[in-house]
Protein backbone atom coordinates (compact mmCIF):
# COMPACT_ATOMS: atom_id res chain seq x y z
CA UNK A 1 0.00 0.00 0.00
CA UNK A 2 1.18 3.30 -0.82
CA UNK A 3 0.98 6.25 0.89
CA UNK A 4 -1.59 7.96 -1.48
CA UNK A 5 -3.62 4.94 -0.06
CA UNK A 6 -3.47 5.15 2.83
CA UNK A 7 -5.64 8.69 3.39
CA UNK A 8 -7.68 8.68 0.59
CA UNK A 9 -9.88 11.01 1.78
CA UNK A 10 -7.60 13.57 1.07
CA UNK A 11 -6.03 13.03 -1.70
CA UNK A 12 -6.09 15.58 -4.51
CA UNK A 13 -6.25 15.08 -8.09
CA UNK A 14 -2.99 15.43 -9.94
CA UNK A 15 -3.24 18.47 -12.15
CA UNK A 16 0.42 18.03 -13.76
CA UNK A 17 0.29 14.42 -15.30
CA UNK A 18 -1.23 14.65 -18.88
CA UNK A 19 -2.96 11.40 -18.76
CA UNK A 20 -6.07 10.37 -17.61
CA UNK A 21 -4.43 7.94 -15.39
CA UNK A 22 -1.04 7.39 -13.03
CA UNK A 23 -0.23 3.86 -12.47
CA UNK A 24 0.97 3.51 -8.98
CA UNK A 25 1.16 -0.36 -8.56
CA UNK A 26 -0.26 -3.30 -10.55
CA UNK A 27 -4.26 -2.90 -10.80
CA UNK A 28 -3.70 0.50 -9.05
CA UNK A 29 -4.13 4.02 -10.26
CA UNK A 30 -4.32 7.34 -9.45
CA UNK A 31 -6.60 9.79 -11.26
CA UNK A 32 -6.00 12.90 -12.88
CA UNK A 33 -8.12 16.20 -12.79
CA UNK A 34 -8.75 14.41 -16.87
CA UNK A 35 -11.09 12.21 -15.32
CA UNK A 36 -12.64 14.90 -13.11
CA UNK A 37 -16.52 14.00 -14.01
CA UNK A 38 -19.53 16.35 -15.13
CA UNK A 39 -22.14 16.36 -12.52
CA UNK A 40 -19.57 17.04 -9.80
CA UNK A 41 -16.05 17.83 -9.32
CA UNK A 42 -15.01 15.18 -6.57
CA UNK A 43 -16.20 12.08 -8.76
CA UNK A 44 -14.64 10.38 -11.98
CA UNK A 45 -16.44 10.52 -15.30
CA UNK A 46 -17.66 6.99 -16.71
CA UNK A 47 -15.72 7.48 -19.72
CA UNK A 48 -12.39 7.20 -18.56
CA UNK A 49 -13.04 4.55 -15.86
CA UNK A 50 -14.82 2.54 -18.62
CA UNK A 51 -11.17 2.85 -20.46
CA UNK A 52 -9.16 1.29 -17.20
CA UNK A 53 -11.19 -1.84 -16.82
CA UNK A 54 -11.23 -1.92 -20.99
CA UNK A 55 -7.17 -1.81 -20.19
CA UNK A 56 -7.17 -3.91 -17.52
CA UNK A 57 -8.96 -6.67 -19.16
CA UNK A 58 -6.58 -6.30 -22.17
CA UNK A 59 -3.53 -7.00 -20.13
CA UNK A 60 -5.35 -10.13 -18.21
CA UNK A 61 -4.19 -13.50 -19.32
CA UNK A 62 -3.77 -12.31 -22.88
CA UNK A 63 -4.19 -14.53 -26.12
CA UNK A 64 -3.34 -14.26 -29.58
CA UNK A 65 -6.20 -14.24 -31.74
CA UNK A 66 -8.90 -13.18 -28.88
CA UNK A 67 -10.74 -9.90 -29.69
CA UNK A 68 -13.42 -7.71 -27.18
CA UNK A 69 -16.48 -8.37 -29.22
CA UNK A 70 -18.84 -7.51 -26.18
CA UNK A 71 -17.57 -5.19 -22.82
CA UNK A 72 -20.63 -4.33 -20.19
CA UNK A 73 -20.33 -1.88 -17.20
CA UNK A 74 -22.94 -1.66 -14.18
CA UNK A 75 -22.17 1.54 -12.38
CA UNK A 76 -22.91 0.74 -8.77
CA UNK A 77 -22.88 4.35 -7.19
CA UNK A 78 -20.94 7.32 -7.73
CA UNK A 79 -17.00 7.02 -8.38
CA UNK A 80 -15.40 8.86 -5.92
CA UNK A 81 -12.04 10.65 -7.80
CA UNK A 82 -9.53 8.78 -5.56
CA UNK A 83 -7.15 6.16 -5.99
CA UNK A 84 -8.80 3.39 -7.37
CA UNK A 85 -7.93 -0.51 -7.80
CA UNK A 86 -9.67 -3.10 -10.86
CA UNK A 87 -9.62 -7.01 -10.05
CA UNK A 88 -10.07 -8.52 -13.13
CA UNK A 89 -10.74 -12.64 -13.27
CA UNK A 90 -11.96 -15.37 -15.77
CA UNK A 91 -15.37 -16.25 -15.19
CA UNK A 92 -16.07 -18.55 -18.28
CA UNK A 93 -12.53 -19.66 -19.93
CA UNK A 94 -12.68 -20.93 -22.93
CA UNK A 95 -10.86 -21.92 -26.20
CA UNK A 96 -12.24 -19.89 -28.43
CA UNK A 97 -15.13 -18.29 -26.32
CA UNK A 98 -14.63 -16.72 -22.94
CA UNK A 99 -16.07 -14.28 -20.17
CA UNK A 100 -13.87 -11.91 -17.81
CA UNK A 101 -15.18 -10.19 -15.45
CA UNK A 102 -13.08 -6.73 -13.79
CA UNK A 103 -14.48 -4.83 -10.79
CA UNK A 104 -12.89 -1.33 -9.89
CA UNK A 105 -12.99 -0.47 -6.24
CA UNK A 106 -12.59 2.61 -4.24
CA UNK A 107 -11.70 2.30 -1.09
CA UNK A 108 -12.12 -1.11 -1.08
CA UNK A 109 -15.68 -0.52 -2.05
CA UNK A 110 -16.77 -1.75 -5.77
CA UNK A 111 -18.00 1.05 -7.97
CA UNK A 112 -18.29 -0.69 -11.11
CA UNK A 113 -18.29 -3.99 -12.85
CA UNK A 114 -17.55 -4.85 -16.27
CA UNK A 115 -18.19 -8.09 -18.20
CA UNK A 116 -16.44 -8.91 -21.48
CA UNK A 117 -16.89 -11.66 -24.03
CA UNK A 118 -13.78 -12.26 -26.10
CA UNK A 119 -14.21 -14.28 -28.99
CA UNK A 120 -11.22 -16.03 -31.24
CA UNK A 121 -11.06 -14.36 -34.60
CA UNK A 122 -11.52 -16.35 -37.84
CA UNK A 123 -11.53 -15.75 -41.75
CA UNK A 124 -15.08 -14.31 -42.04
CA UNK A 125 -14.27 -12.16 -45.03
CA UNK A 126 -16.44 -14.13 -47.35
CA UNK A 127 -19.74 -13.04 -45.75
CA UNK A 128 -18.47 -9.76 -44.00
CA UNK A 129 -21.04 -6.76 -45.09
CA UNK A 130 -22.38 -3.50 -43.02
CA UNK A 131 -25.87 -2.70 -42.25
CA UNK A 132 -25.09 0.64 -40.13
CA UNK A 133 -25.07 3.78 -41.90
CA UNK A 134 -22.15 5.75 -42.33
CA UNK A 135 -21.19 9.55 -41.11
CA UNK A 136 -19.22 12.62 -42.67
CA UNK A 137 -15.76 12.75 -41.00
CA UNK A 138 -14.28 14.83 -38.97
CA UNK A 139 -13.04 17.15 -41.30
CA UNK A 140 -16.51 17.62 -42.73
CA UNK A 141 -17.98 18.81 -39.16
CA UNK A 142 -18.06 22.07 -36.60
CA UNK A 143 -15.59 22.29 -34.01
CA UNK A 144 -17.90 22.36 -30.54
CA UNK A 145 -16.94 23.28 -27.21
CA UNK A 146 -18.32 20.99 -25.22
CA UNK A 147 -17.27 23.07 -21.48
CA UNK A 148 -19.82 25.47 -22.75
CA UNK A 149 -22.69 22.52 -21.77
CA UNK A 150 -20.60 21.07 -19.04
CA UNK A 151 -17.97 20.97 -16.47
CA UNK A 152 -15.28 19.23 -15.04
CA UNK A 153 -11.49 17.93 -16.28
CA UNK A 154 -12.94 15.67 -18.41
CA UNK A 155 -14.63 17.27 -21.08
CA UNK A 156 -12.07 19.84 -20.99
CA UNK A 157 -9.81 17.20 -22.37
CA UNK A 158 -11.53 16.14 -25.38
CA UNK A 159 -12.06 17.72 -28.79
CA UNK A 160 -15.02 17.51 -30.70
CA UNK A 161 -16.62 18.13 -34.34
CA UNK A 162 -20.38 18.09 -34.31
CA UNK A 163 -23.04 17.75 -37.23
CA UNK A 164 -24.58 21.59 -38.32
CA UNK A 165 -27.73 20.04 -38.50
CA UNK A 166 -27.74 18.78 -34.34
CA UNK A 167 -30.70 18.77 -32.67
CA UNK A 168 -31.60 18.26 -28.85
CA UNK A 169 -31.60 14.12 -28.71
CA UNK A 170 -30.00 13.56 -32.08
CA UNK A 171 -26.65 13.85 -33.08
CA UNK A 172 -23.54 12.86 -35.14
CA UNK A 173 -20.06 13.77 -33.78
CA UNK A 174 -16.39 13.04 -33.89
CA UNK A 175 -14.64 12.75 -30.37
CA UNK A 176 -10.86 12.44 -29.40
CA UNK A 177 -8.85 12.97 -26.17
CA UNK A 178 -6.11 15.10 -25.99
CA UNK A 179 -4.11 12.94 -23.14
CA UNK A 180 -3.59 9.31 -23.20
CA UNK A 181 -5.53 6.57 -20.76
CA UNK A 182 -2.18 5.75 -18.43
CA UNK A 183 0.94 7.90 -18.20
CA UNK A 184 3.71 5.86 -19.85
CA UNK A 185 1.92 3.11 -21.27
CA UNK A 186 0.01 2.40 -24.71
CA UNK A 187 -3.53 0.81 -24.79
CA UNK A 188 -5.39 -1.37 -27.34
CA UNK A 189 -7.17 0.88 -29.80
CA UNK A 190 -10.27 -0.71 -28.60
CA UNK A 191 -9.72 0.18 -24.82
CA UNK A 192 -9.18 3.72 -26.44
CA UNK A 193 -12.20 3.91 -27.92
CA UNK A 194 -14.09 2.19 -24.92
CA UNK A 195 -12.47 5.06 -23.10
CA UNK A 196 -14.33 7.75 -25.02
CA UNK A 197 -17.86 5.79 -25.43
CA UNK A 198 -19.92 6.97 -22.58
CA UNK A 199 -19.20 10.49 -23.56
CA UNK A 200 -22.74 9.76 -25.81
CA UNK A 201 -25.12 10.32 -23.27
CA UNK A 202 -23.94 13.92 -23.11
CA UNK A 203 -23.51 14.96 -26.81
CA UNK A 204 -27.26 15.01 -28.09
CA UNK A 205 -28.71 16.34 -24.71
CA UNK A 206 -32.77 16.54 -24.89
CA UNK A 207 -32.81 19.16 -22.00
CA UNK A 208 -30.25 21.27 -20.03
CA UNK A 209 -28.04 19.30 -17.28
CA UNK A 210 -28.61 22.43 -15.19
CA UNK A 211 -32.32 21.77 -14.87
CA UNK A 212 -32.06 17.66 -15.36
CA UNK A 213 -30.13 15.27 -14.20
CA UNK A 214 -30.04 12.11 -16.44
CA UNK A 215 -26.86 10.03 -15.83
CA UNK A 216 -26.79 6.34 -16.88
CA UNK A 217 -26.41 3.60 -14.99
CA UNK A 218 -24.85 1.15 -17.11
CA UNK A 219 -23.21 0.96 -20.44
CA UNK A 220 -22.99 -1.58 -23.26
CA UNK A 221 -20.47 -1.45 -26.12
CA UNK A 222 -20.50 -4.18 -29.06
CA UNK A 223 -17.98 -4.44 -31.78
CA UNK A 224 -17.59 -6.15 -34.55
CA UNK A 225 -14.63 -5.89 -35.65
CA UNK A 226 -11.31 -3.84 -33.80
CA UNK A 227 -11.33 -0.35 -33.98
CA UNK A 228 -8.45 1.80 -35.67
CA UNK A 229 -6.92 4.50 -33.21
CA UNK A 230 -7.88 8.29 -33.32
CA UNK A 231 -11.22 10.00 -34.16
CA UNK A 232 -14.26 8.01 -32.81
CA UNK A 233 -17.51 8.55 -34.59
CA UNK A 234 -20.50 8.93 -32.92
CA UNK A 235 -24.36 8.65 -34.58
CA UNK A 236 -26.13 9.37 -31.09
CA UNK A 237 -30.25 9.45 -30.42
CA UNK A 238 -31.34 10.05 -27.41
CA UNK A 239 -35.21 8.72 -25.65
CA UNK A 240 -36.66 10.13 -22.78
CA UNK A 241 -39.90 8.39 -21.24
CA UNK A 242 -42.74 9.81 -18.84
CA UNK A 243 -41.54 7.91 -15.68
CA UNK A 244 -37.85 8.89 -15.02
CA UNK A 245 -36.38 6.31 -17.76
CA UNK A 246 -33.94 7.21 -20.64
CA UNK A 247 -32.26 5.54 -23.07
CA UNK A 248 -28.95 6.96 -25.39
CA UNK A 249 -28.42 4.58 -28.11
CA UNK A 250 -25.07 5.03 -30.45
CA UNK A 251 -23.82 3.77 -33.73
CA UNK A 252 -20.05 4.29 -32.92
CA UNK A 253 -17.56 4.15 -35.83
CA UNK A 254 -13.91 5.28 -36.64
CA UNK A 255 -11.70 6.77 -39.45
CA UNK A 256 -12.50 3.40 -41.47
CA UNK A 257 -16.81 3.62 -40.62
CA UNK A 258 -19.26 2.10 -38.44
CA UNK A 259 -17.35 -0.30 -36.22
CA UNK A 260 -20.39 -1.06 -33.61
CA UNK A 261 -22.85 -0.26 -30.89
CA UNK A 262 -23.45 1.55 -27.52
CA UNK A 263 -26.28 1.44 -25.63
CA UNK A 264 -26.96 3.52 -22.49
CA UNK A 265 -29.82 3.21 -19.64
CA UNK A 266 -30.60 7.00 -17.82
CA UNK A 267 -32.03 7.92 -14.66
CA UNK A 268 -33.93 10.83 -15.39
CA UNK A 269 -34.80 13.45 -12.29
CA UNK A 270 -35.37 17.20 -12.50
CA UNK A 271 -32.11 18.61 -10.54
CA UNK A 272 -33.66 20.04 -6.71
CA UNK A 273 -34.46 23.44 -7.25
CA UNK A 274 -34.42 23.80 -10.86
Amino acid sequence: MTSETRDSTNFELDRDTPAFYRRLDRGLYAPTVHVQGAWRDDEQHMAPVSGILAHEIDLHEPREGMQLARISFDILGMIPARPSRVEVRTTRPGRTIELVEATLLVDDRPVVRAHAWRLAAHDSEPVAGVELEPIPGPGEMLPWAGADTWEGGYIEGLEFRVDAERRPGRTRAWIRALNPLVDGETCSPTADLVRLADTANGIAVRVSPREWMFPNVDLSVHLFREPVRGWVGFDTRVTMGPTGLGLTSTTLHDVRGPVGRAEQILTVRRLPGA
